[in-house]
């Protein structure tokens, strides 16, 4: 607890230039979420380096594991995840947040109290949520691939019962997007929050990879055994974090020294430290088929053994972007829907004033476009129009 308490501490000395503050967020985005392709820059040079001085690291062992923020319980232990269950009750019908699969785990869907999506879809009246929390890849999951994440997301929906409305975050915005264009029957509605689909709408991010040599990725797999470490990656190529960061992510002032503030930057520096594994062979065919070839957005992407046309999804979508991401910027996020069969009248977008974490952790972005989402999804459930009355009746924003 203590180690918590001053790297907090250390967290709330550090203090950035206004032109450094500008982009703090966008580091961190790079840092926290997408770290597989910023890191892959220098993998060529570095990877032997890693791998010669320490095997992969157990600081994890032993480590206490943050706790959800919200109550729930495991529906399903599956070889990818494991299927949290935030059900508030057994009927109506289910929503299920497909978190990203990156160096942090599904916990950045249910951070804090006033900082998760999931908490944000319950209080706008979703009493069915549940969340796909990755594994991290131990080694007998090296050859773990796209389609056994989309297979054990196909288990979690049957479980669930489709049709289901389908919530892709970031990186689980195009794993959400291929399912629903393979199983178009299984899902009703679909919500992509700064999911990268279409590279040739050009990111840092997809710069960042079309400048790796693919050879160095295929080496660096080969010898760290099949596993991308999380660990190492954070230790060589993540910026140390400062308090504009927090606050930019978390949308809010953290300097006021009260117990609340400081519980939130010690629980964003233990999240930081928790990284996941990745098996290689997925992250290659990331890296090639989704950020280099551009096969989703080209038509030539084949999911379980069928080539997916994006112009078959024709349930209605939401789309969610942040205005300042550099990450997946606000065009290349909005540039889906011209890939869609939806009817343009169905097609839902909205942008926040944020960098990328602020779509997912940001407590102004949660109660403001995340309130709209969740009444887009209720919006024809059973119930819904005498509840949207009791509402407009105490709650300010209805």
């Amino acid at each position: 607890m203590d180690g918590n308490k001053s790297g907090g501490r250390a967290l709330r000395q550090q203090t950035k230039t206004p032109a450094e503050k500008a982009g703090a967020d966008a580091n961190l985005a790079h840092d926290v979420l997408l770290w597989p392709f910023t890191a892959a820059k220098l993998a060529l040079d570095t990877y032997l380096w890693w791998l010669d001085n320490g095997s992969r690291s157990s600081d994890r062992q032993g480590e206490t594991a943050l706790a959800w923020t919200t109550a729930n319980t495991i529906a399903l232990q599956l070889p990818s995840m494991q299927l949290r269950d935030f059900s508030r009750r057994g009927s109506g019908r289910p929503v299920l947040v497909c978190a990203p699969y990156s160096l942090h785990g599904a916990l950045i869907a249910d951070f804090a109290s006033g900082h998760s999506v999931v908490e944000a879809l319950q209080q706008g009246g979703l009493d069915r949520v549940y969340v796909t929390d990755w594994r991290s890849a131990e080694p007998d999951m090296r050859y773990f691939s796209i389609d056994s994440y989309l297979a054990d997301l196909n288990i979690a929906v049957d479980e669930m019962g489709p049709p289901v409305d389908l919530v892709g975050l970031c990186q689980g915005g195009w794993l959400s997007l291929v399912y629903a264009a393979r199983f178009a029957e299984k899902v009703r509605r679909l919500v992509l929050v700064g999911a990268p689909v279409d590279v040739s709408v050009e990111s840092e991010l997809s710069r960042a990879v079309a400048n790796v040599p693919k050879q160095a990725l295929d080496e660096l797999i080969r010898r760290a055994g099949g596993i991308v470490s999380g660990e190492h990656m954070r230790r060589l190529w993540s910026s140390p974090i400062s308090l504009q960061d927090v606050e930019a992510a978390l949308q809010r002032n953290l300097t006021d020294e009260t117990a609340e503030s400081r519980t939130l930057l010690d629980r964003f520096e233990r999240w930081d430290g928790q990284t996941l594994d990745l098996p290689g062979t997925y992250y290659l065919e990331v890296t090639d088929w989704i950020f280099r070839e551009n096969r989703i957005a080209q038509g030539r992407f084949i999911v379980l053994g069928r080539k997916i046309n994006l112009a078959e999804v024709r349930v209605p979508v939401f789309l969610l972007a942040a205005a300042d991401d550099v990450v997946v910027p606000l065009d290349q996020a909005f540039a889906t829907a011209r890939l869609l069969g939806t009817p343009p009248a169905c097609v839902e977008r909205a942008s926040e004033p944020c960098g990328h974490l602020g779509l997912l952790m940001g407590c102004k972005t949660l109660s403001n476009s995340w309130h709209r989402i969740a009444r887009w999804l209720e919006a024809d459930q059973p119930g819904f129009r005498s509840r949207l009355r009791h509402n407009s009746r105490s709650d300010p924003h209805h």
